[in-house]
């Protein structure tokens, strides 16, 4: 008995701990981070399906997330140089917050405004200054929560923030998709502007942390030479550097391409919006969160190594169950041509819409590709933590990510031109094989680190 009420006491202590005053701020900012991010990634590409834009154009829109691949070069500003005003009245972490949020407000709601038919050029123009802003709120948001919580609290820090990310990623993917079945764009697009404002409103509310005024000014060539020129070239100094650089960019590439058009795909197959947001942006999040879990244990217990390998062959394997998806849409088609030649007046869509509609067939090749795609994923950030050298942990850490987000955004705006130059089954069969590269040179990274060490460490560093 005594150990059960201990047992109680001890859980309640752990959910506790989230629900305190500074954790329920760090999980809201943790909202106002995952908010913009699909904006720019999954919903615009739905967006623009739904408009009738072609996939080729779609696929090119997948090059405004660059400025997340490249937000190490101006966060030392952000992290050095004060607003006039503002920083003397909010604190220089608020100031900053503040200004990207409202513009954030500001750059979302005017992307609901335009047409991409018409005017694709400023479509893209505002996204790209979407995505540069909401990388921009990052940096700050990153920097505010380690100087507002104290060290022991950093770890529940970390798990609010991805709490709340969630949330955020639900509103703009799930939310966004969802509420376009119902109302028009611009609608859905003030809704989100509505929701930052929001998180602006709360940034005026919360306090500045104490530790944020407490850095001195820094040199910018001197921030260059230790964060930037100094970690890389510890890096160039490893065995087989260019290859393990060649894995990070290539080991998620299938994945990648089938990722920006997802959403193409759906639509040309007849799903609804709400089919889509429950399918693949409510249940899939919770999938790549199991696949997550999955992935960790299987680090522990096999290594990273071969936890990459066998994630890797079933990111690139789950990729056919959407071939079969597409299959039962090629079904669709014929059962048409057939249901009209025997009769002209045919209600095509009743007689066959369980060929266009295979809504369980969608369910089992999201579920498969989620779990796959968030174990491999697991594995891969272990690797790539374990790449680092200790002296330059963080700087290392956020090059090689940049470098892999590269994949997601410009080696994947070609996979538009792919879908318009194959057919659907052809193009996820496709997506699967070229995930062979990475996996080939994974394979050549286990040879040059038998011994199962991620990478060698200079001991002089």
């Amino acid at each position: 008995m005594v150990e059960t009420v201990a047992a109680k006491k001890d859980w309640w202590s752990a959910v506790s701990a989230y629900l305190t005053p500074r954790m329920l701020v760090i999980l809201a900012m943790g909202f106002a981070s995952g908010l913009p991010l699909l904006l720019t990634l999954s919903t615009l590409s739905y967006w623009l399906s739904k408009l009738g834009v072609d996939k080729t154009t779609i696929g090119l829109f997948a090059l405004v997330g660059t400025p997340y691949t490249f937000k190490f070069l101006w966060s030392p500003i952000m992290d050095q140089v004060p607003l006039p005003v503002l920083t003397r009245l909010l604190g220089r972490r608020r100031s900053w917050l503040l200004v990207t949020q409202v513009l954030l407000a500001v750059a979302i709601f005017a992307m609901g405004q335009v047409d991409p038919r018409v005017d694709p050029w400023t479509t893209a123009l505002i996204a790209v200054i979407v995505a540069f802003l909401s990388a921009s709120q990052d940096i700050v948001i990153d920097a505010y929560r380690i100087e507002f919580l104290p060290k022991d609290e950093q770890g529940h820090g970390a798990a609010a923030t991805q709490i709340g990310y969630r949330f955020g990623l639900l509103l703009a993917g799930a939310g966004a998709v969802g509420l376009s079945d119902f109302y028009s764009w611009s609608v859905v697009f003030g809704v989100l502007s509505a929701a930052m404002v929001a998180s602006a409103v709360l940034t005026l509310l919360i306090p500045e942390p104490k530790g944020a005024m407490a850095h001195g000014k820094r040199d910018y060539a001197q921030w260059v030479k230790e964060s930037v020129i100094a970690p890389f070239a510890d890096f160039t100094s490893r065995t087989g550097w260019v290859v393990i650089l060649l894995f990070v960019l290539f080991y998620k590439f299938g994945d990648a391409l089938g990722g920006t058009m997802a959403n193409p795909f759906y639509v040309e197959m007849g799903y609804t919006g709400l089919e889509i947001a429950s399918i693949s942006k409510v249940w899939g999040v919770w999938m790549t969160i199991v696949g997550a879990v999955i992935g960790g244990i299987a680090v522990a217990r096999w290594g990273v190594f071969r936890a990459l390998l066998i994630g890797g062959i079933l990111q690139a394997v789950t990729n056919f169950a959407f071939a079969y998806v597409a299959l039962r849409g090629a079904e669709y088609g014929l059962c048409a041509r057939e249901a009209l030649a025997a009769d002209p007046n045919a209600v095509v869509s009743n007689l066959c819409a369980a060929y266009r509609h295979d809504l369980p067939a969608l369910a089992i090749a999201i579920t498969a590709d989620n779990i796959a795609g968030g174990a491999a994923g697991a594995a891969l950030i272990a690797y790539l933590s374990g790449l680092c050298n200790v002296a330059f942990t963080a700087t290392q850490y956020a090059l090689l990510t940049s470098f892999m987000a590269q994949g997601r955004t410009w080696l994947s705006s070609g996979s538009g031109w792919l879908a318009d130059h194959t057919d659907w089954f052809t193009f996820w069969s496709l997506t699967a094989f070229l995930a062979v590269p990475g996996l080939l040179l994974l394979l050549w990274i286990m040879r040059l680190y038998p011994s199962g060490a991620v990478i060698q460490r200079n001991s002089s560093t």
